[in-house]
């Protein structure tokens, strides 16, 4: 994995190719996350740069990054998200969590103040497929700065069904 991030053209976040996740119904099989907290003020993050390099770190240290990146949000209040952040085996340090299920996936692109007209018709999506939503989690599939680069924003809001 560190080699895919070596090869990014911005030696950060690799490029994102959306059509895997577009439209998809993926399930997850007990699949292994770090977990952590970041801080906001109505969804707008406070330290998730410093979040991020913390978890980041041990998961380089463990030599656990996983084998695609995948880092899952949980919008859960306007003070905070839960992270999720895939990795290959267990870090040591972190808070771990599996998580199992089944999700509708859709791409979204566009700057993260659209994330509130995104979930809406994410809902709409999960409804017009005869579907129940349990949660979201958005996937911001880069950061800023390599959004930035490679001129395009892309969420994946997944959908558990």
């Amino acid at each position: 994995m560190e080699k895919l991030y070596e090869q990014s053209e911005t030696g950060c976040c690799p490029r994102f190719n959306p059509e895997p996740w577009d439209e998809k119904e993926i399930t997850f099989d007990n699949k292994l996350f770090i977990k952590d907290h970041v801080k906001s003020f109505f969804h707008i993050p406070l330290n998730f740069g410093k979040v991020m390099v913390k978890n980041m770190e041990m998961i380089q240290k463990a030599d656990a990054l996983a084998p695609e990146p995948l880092m899952l949000s949980d919008e859960k209040s306007l003070w905070g998200a839960d992270i999720y952040i895939a990795v290959s085996k267990e870090v040591s340090g972190a808070e771990t969590a599996r998580i199992s299920g089944t999700f509708l996936t859709k791409v979204f692109e566009g700057p993260y103040k659209n994330a509130g007209q995104w979930a809406k018709e994410m809902k709409e999506h999960v409804k017009s497929k005869a579907k129940e939503l349990n949660k979201m989690y958005f996937f911001y599939t880069t950061c800023p700065k390599c959004a930035k680069v490679y001129g395009k924003n892309y969420t994946v809001i997944l959908a558990q069904i």
